[in-house]
């Protein structure tokens, strides 16, 4: 009698669990720093951004040194002129300043609207290709491992990491891309 109740116990228990790994969803991660950092167009992106920079730099320098002339004439205004020409320097000093303060932010948000410009089609084209690997590896799940702090998940397995896939499907469909826009 024990025998074949052991071996109901058996049969139940394989049943439960093929049950069990059937239901379980396959999870993958990519580290999409990592996939963006891998694309060619991540130096070009780099690069223009830099460029755009350094340009904005260079206006800024010059409003900067303009601005430095103007304060040093006021420094010998003030020792020499009279108050009315003073409170008139003092004046356009003030009113440099904010234009200043005013053109600084306007550099940043000119190089932020770039950036984003610039990656938001990156990034989608990245997220379609984890989407084609997610369906067509089977996973369920694919989780951003890369975000600094912002992690979304603590711990995964190196077999799980899909990054590469990626990076492959991606460059599959820029070649597909190019192909099909040719003819």
């Amino acid at each position: 009698m024990k025998p074949v109740v052991l071996f109901c116990f058996g049969i139940l228990f394989s049943h439960w669990e093929a049950y069990s790994q059937a239901t379980q969803e396959k999870i993958g991660f990519a580290d999409v720093d990592y996939i963006f950092s891998q694309l060619p167009v991540a130096k070009q992106i780099e690069a223009e951004l830099k460029s755009l920079q350094v340009q904005l730099e260079a206006q800024l320098k010059i409003k900067y040194e303009e601005f430095r002339k103007n304060y040093a004439s006021y420094v010998e205004l003030e020792k020499t002129g009279n108050t009315a020409e003073v409170q008139n320097k003092q004046k356009e000093l003030q009113l440099m300043q904010e234009k200043l303060q005013k053109f600084e932010q306007e550099c940043q948000g000119t190089l932020q609207r770039k950036q984003k410009q610039l990656i938001d089609p990156v990034t989608q084209s990245i997220q379609k290709a984890i989407s084609a690997v997610a369906s067509e590896s089977g996973y369920g799940f694919i989780l951003n491992a890369g975000a600094d702090q912002d992690d979304v998940i603590l711990f995964a397995v190196d077999h799980a990491d899909v990054s590469d896939l990626v990076c492959k499907n991606w460059v599959f469909r820029l070649r597909q891309y190019r192909q099909d826009n040719l003819f």
